[in-house]
């Protein structure tokens, strides 16, 4: 029997371990040790984590230009002037941005699309941030720094539903003469940019290719 489900457990402390299993990546071993560390914590470092969790609901919300996560908006890389704003990097999620921008190599801007199409988890080209994507193609006051796009790089995930969701970007951008590039093939297929290492990365944003070029 686990904690959880014992009569021995207080409530509080059955209440927290549902929080915590309703984490991703969080099972009943992991709740309990973590709901432990709480128990023995002092009330100040226990109250940092929650003042921590509040304050991240409170003032981070989603840039308006590039949808990363913000906790002002135009968010610091779409309000930075040293960058070209002319260049747009595109990833699927934030955390894709953090691993690329800690090479330091790309100085353009970038567009989180929160997702990729994936019909049969049904996400479909409505559910993700990609009308943002054209509308700043489209309107360059949209863009940072009111920047007119002249080539976005496609930087998702090389994995099938990763291409499958870059085609459809790269037809749509094309019909807008846009330039299209894609990442080079650095990155193993199937694999995940947030696990790349830097080298790997940088060396796959300096040898970005034509979308349709093998």
């Amino acid at each position: 029997m686990s904690l959880r489900d014992s009569a021995a457990t207080p409530l509080p402390v059955r209440e927290l371990l549902d929080a915590l299993t309703s984490l991703p990546g969080i099972g009943k071993r992991s709740a309990e040790r973590i709901a432990f560390h709480l128990i023995k914590a002092s009330e100040e470092e226990a109250m940092a984590l929650s003042n921590s969790i509040a304050e991240v609901k409170h003032n981070v919300s989603c840039c308006s230009i590039c949808n990363n996560l913000a906790d002002v908006s135009p968010c610091l890389i779409c309000d930075d002037h040293t960058r070209d704003a002319s260049v747009v990097l595109v990833v699927e999620q934030p955390k894709d941005l953090i691993s690329l921008e800690a090479t330091g190599m790309f100085k353009g801007v970038y567009h989180v699309l929160t997702g990729r199409i994936e019909p049969l988890a049904g996400i479909e080209v409505g559910d993700i941030a990609i009308s943002e994507l054209l509308e700043r193609v489209d309107n360059s006051s949209l863009n940072a720094q009111g920047a007119t796009i002249n080539e976005v790089i496609l930087g998702l995930n090389p994995n099938l539903e990763g291409d499958s969701t870059a085609l459809y970007l790269a037809q749509e951008l094309e019909a807008r003469s846009v330039k299209v590039t894609r990442l080079a093939r650095g990155l193993p297929s199937g694999s995940q940019i947030e696990y790349a290492n830097s080298q790997v990365l940088a060396d796959a944003i300096q040898g970005r290719r034509g979308m349709h070029q093998e």
